[in-house]
């Protein structure tokens, strides 16, 4: 995998680009082009978000200002963009949470000093990430080692194949895949699932437009005991 093509990808997220962001996005792209509402989206971390939370590419942090935080709940934000972390950071700063920020690329191992979560969300995230399903599958490989034996790994990803894009999702998807923004042509949901059964035993995967949505319990570990700490 070429460590260049992933942080190119995000670095991307300057600050004027996370300003117009919400609306390019969460707005119009989510409802217009990609035609997966961002509410829903927001519904789901509303029913999985946990108490000690890791969110992966955690963009303007739209969707973790939005949502039904637990009380005290402590947040980790984790990309390979400092512009994001700070930026997400910001938007959580006056609610009832703690938070901290972490610099690291998805298909590497994620530090075991961070502990365990409650929940891990991966919000469109892998469209963003190169290679085929099998390279980005290392991932949640890595995600799992961080879960709870009784937490929830969660997220959602645009789909390249197996999906009907319209007229603006295929402008926006020839568009982003020429700028190196999105690594997903060959995306499909058959192999975004089978890559989640390897790293979990239950595995949930539901195609909601151009979008599929994804939740993940009980990883698979390849020794030792998981647990929150």
């Amino acid at each position: 995998m070429n460590d260049q093509e992933v942080r190119r990808g995000a670095g991307i997220y300057s600050k004027p680009v996370l300003g117009f962001y919400d609306l390019l996005v969460v707005k119009f792209s989510n409802s217009l082009a990609w035609r997966c509402p961002s509410n829903l989206m927001l519904d789901q971390y509303n029913r999985c978000i946990g108490l000690r939370h890791l969110d992966v590419g955690p963009g303007t942090g739209w969707y973790l200002a939005k949502a039904d935080l637990p009380k005290s709940a402590e947040i980790t934000l984790m990309d390979l963009n400092e512009n994001t972390l700070e930026h997400a950071a910001s938007r959580l700063a006056h609610g009832n949470v703690s938070t901290r920020g972490v610099t690291g690329n998805v298909l590497e191992p994620i530090p075991e000093a961070l502990g365990q979560f409650k929940s891990i969300a991966a919000n469109y995230v892998f469209h963003c990430v190169p290679g085929s399903w099998e390279d980005k599958g290392a991932a949640f490989e890595y995600l799992g080692e961080r879960l709870a034996d009784d937490g929830v790994l969660f997220g959602s990803t645009i789909l390249g194949r197996g999906v009907n894009h319209n007229l603006i999702g295929r402008g926006f998807m020839a568009l982003y895949n020429r700028m190196g923004i999105f690594h997903n042509r060959e995306d499909d949901a058959a192999g975004l699932e089978a890559e989640l059964r390897r790293s979990f035993r239950q595995v949930s995967v539901d195609v909601v437009g151009t979008v599929a949505v994804f939740s993940a319990r009980e990883p698979l570990r390849n020794g030792g005991a998981g647990g929150l700490g």
